[in-house]
């Protein structure tokens, strides 16, 4: 996959992985135009969310999106959770995810951490820095698709579309996840403050 389709690919994943609001699924018959111009190995997963979102009431889909995402700590979208938890650490890397937004000459979406998945994804499709921040944060991806596979959830695929667009893990990376899934996140309570970072949509 040349750097254009993997652009491509990241703003899909994106898009899929958003809340479905009106805009968002505006988007979809411009994304499933899109992941048909991609090699099948990506445009497949991709496509079975896009697909589901197509044919989904609304309504349905806010209520089923909010209730994986929203209600279970387990499949959250904030990459940073999965090796940090709530712990001071957390801090620092999601200071270094927004420095890499800044080097790009980017903004997060306003009200959401740098470390969103989604958001990072569109950075990804605009600058290196986005898919330094994946390979670097894979072990929540893996986490998180099995989180969703476990629970039959149809955004597993968009999480399996987005791992396909990276090198497979290494050793250690399978360690780590296999050690993290065992006992999960850090749980260290420090009263972490919200981390906004000023701006609006990227």
């Amino acid at each position: 996959m040349n750097p254009g389709q993997r652009a491509v690919a990241a703003r899909a994943a994106s898009l899929l992985l958003r809340y479905p609001d009106a805009d968002v699924l505006a988007a979809v018959p411009a994304v499933r135009a899109a992941l048909a111009e991609l090699p099948a190995a990506v445009a497949g997963p991709l496509g079975e969310v896009a697909a589901y979102r197509a044919g989904a009431d609304p309504v349905g889909l806010a209520s089923e999106y909010v209730a994986v995402f929203d209600m279970r700590r387990r499949c959250a979208l904030h990459l940073t959770y999965y090796t940090h938890g709530d712990t001071r650490a957390r801090g620092q890397a999601l200071a270094d995810f927004a420095a890499a937004y800044r080097v790009a000459g980017l903004v997060v979406d306003g009200g959401e951490l740098p470390d969103y998945l989604p958001a990072v994804l569109d950075l990804a499709a605009a600058h290196h820095n986005g898919w330094r921040l994946l390979r670097d944060h894979r072990i929540g991806l893996d986490l998180l698709e099995s989180a969703l596979e476990r629970d039959g959830s149809v955004y597993a695929h968009a999480v399996r579309g987005v791992r396909l667009l990276l090198p497979p893990p290494g050793p250690a990376d399978l360690t780590a996840a296999a050690r993290l899934a065992r006992t999960g996140p850090p749980a260290e309570q420090v009263g972490l403050q919200p981390y906004s970072v000023p701006g609006g949509r990227l």
